[in-house]
């Protein structure tokens, strides 16, 4: 349990010391831990909840420090597994992906016009806004989780900072990627103007291409997204909301998919419509995958994985969708305006976390959706200017979560390295308790500490930005 702490921090895991409490139940359920973090698994000592709906016991009661380790009533890392892959929605391998209303509705979905489409989503989606978990509309739970576990760590080493790999390079207080999702012919053929539009706001984004039946994929288009810097991800194989229906049909794709891969020289995947079961992703041979939102209220294939940090699904570095994609924005909220992104982008910069976007080249073409786009733009290069947002692409990200991953600190008396590959980059942070909060502070080179963020405490308010 120790190590995943760690390992989310990147500190020495003697600062970290957790163990268990006692045996666990065999039956899982849901539980919190002090204010903002819904856990989900077994527990020791009690029964907890089987719905989240219900008011969920506190384990926070439950936890004890020792001689300089926490004792939790429940395991770690089976709560962050939990989490991340989505191990508590109920038996989804039922539920709508594979379901014949959905199999009907892609069969016939050439066919609808573009209203009739968005009529059937919104129906689809009734009662959205009612369900209590994950939180809309960012979910932390995780993060909130890690942090608070942090500050008992810290309480339970004398309220000695504790030093860690800072999460972003060169200080930066967050991280923002744009990718762009090319569903049609008419919005590969928009691709041209809309790496025009993010490169006047200094932005690189990542395009996500469907190898079969959508629209031709030629080198010759290949190579004029990455000529000019942007990068190229495969999406799904066909776009038809059938590649998990089954673990046959699924790794007859993958191989499928793994090709173009290779073809393609991308080291990214996005499964179509946001589908996806975890648990099989070792068949994908990507480095990283971009199919896991933080909120699935809104998607088909409801969930989410409760982060917004990057995590390791075995060997594939999972980048969590952490906002609204555009078409759920504009065709079923109903929103023109970037209210709802902001909202996001805030709560995510709470956690130092990464910014992710998806937004359809086939949906921003018109008048009225650009604007909104562009606003959307001139916001992160104006985050980038005055709050040091990192915005790079989404292959940056992953090579660079790759390189902390394999980062230590060493402590050499009272100084502190940090060895490995992309070590000119990163930056030794510190978390400390201030006024019952767990802060994060830096070193600058002129060696004084500043703050960076005020975070959650047990039972505690929400964090904000100092």
């Amino acid at each position: 349990m120790s190590k995943c702490l760690s390992d989310y921090y990147r500190c020495p895991e003697r600062y970290v010391q957790l163990a268990l409490k006692g045996a666990l139940s065999k039956a899982k359920g849901y539980f919190r831990f002090g204010g903002d973090a819904v856990c989900y698994g077994r527990y020791s000592g009690r029964r907890v909840s089987d719905s989240c709906s219900h008011t969920l016991h506190d384990a926070f009661s439950d936890t004890t420090t020792e001689d300089g380790t926490t004792y939790l009533p429940f395991d770690l890392s089976e709560v962050l597994d939990n989490l991340r892959c989505e191990l508590y929605v109920d038996d989804w391998r039922e539920g709508y992906a594979r379901s014949a209303l959905a199999r009907l509705y892609y069969l016939i979905r050439p066919l609808l016009p573009f209203g009739m489409r968005s009529y059937l989503k919104k129906i689809h989606l009734q009662g959205w806004d009612q369900l209590p978990f994950p939180r809309w509309p960012v979910d932390c739970s995780v993060d909130n989780l890690v942090e608070q576990l942090l500050l008992l760590s810290v309480r339970a080493n004398g309220n000695r900072p504790i030093p860690f790999i800072w999460f972003w390079p060169e200080c930066a207080s967050s991280c923002a990627i744009m990718t762009h999702d090319v569903e049609a012919q008419s919005g590969q053929d928009f691709c041209p103007t809309l790496m025009d539009v993010d490169d006047s706001f200094g932005i690189k984004s990542s395009f996500q291409v469907v190898p079969e039946e959508r629209y031709g994929v030629s080198v010759r288009f290949l190579a004029s997204v990455r000529e000019r810097g942007f990068e190229v991800v495969v999406h799904d194989l066909n776009h038809d909301g059938h590649l998990y229906r089954d673990r046959k049909q699924f790794l007859q794709r993958a191989a499928r998919i793994n090709s173009y891969g290779q073809q393609y020289g991308a080291e990214g995947f996005r499964a179509a419509v946001l589908y996806r079961r975890q648990l099989w992703f070792d068949a994908l041979k990507f480095s990283y995958d971009m199919s896991v939102p933080n909120v699935a209220h809104l998607d088909p294939q409801h969930g989410g994985c409760c982060t917004v940090m990057p995590f390791f699904i075995g060997n594939i570095l999972e980048l969590p969708v952490t906002t609204t994609q555009d078409y759920m924005l504009f065709y079923i909220l109903n929103d023109y305006s970037i209210s709802l992104w902001k909202r996001q982008i805030e709560l995510i910069m709470e956690k130092c976390g990464l910014i992710s976007f998806i937004v359809h080249p086939d949906y921003v073409m018109k008048a009225r959706e650009r604007v909104i786009y562009e606003e959307l733009l001139a916001y992160l290069a104006d985050l980038r200017e005055k709050k040091g947002v990192w915005i790079t692409t989404p292959g940056e990200v992953n090579r660079w979560w790759r390189q902390r991953a394999e980062m230590r600190l060493v402590e050499d008396g009272d100084d502190l390295r940090i060895e490995g590959t992309g070590n000119e980059s990163a930056r030794v942070a510190y978390a400390s308790e201030h006024n019952g909060h767990l802060v994060y502070t830096f070193r600058t080179d002129t060696s004084d500490r500043m703050s960076l963020q005020g975070t959650t405490a047990p039972g505690g308010s929400r964090s904000t930005l100092r």
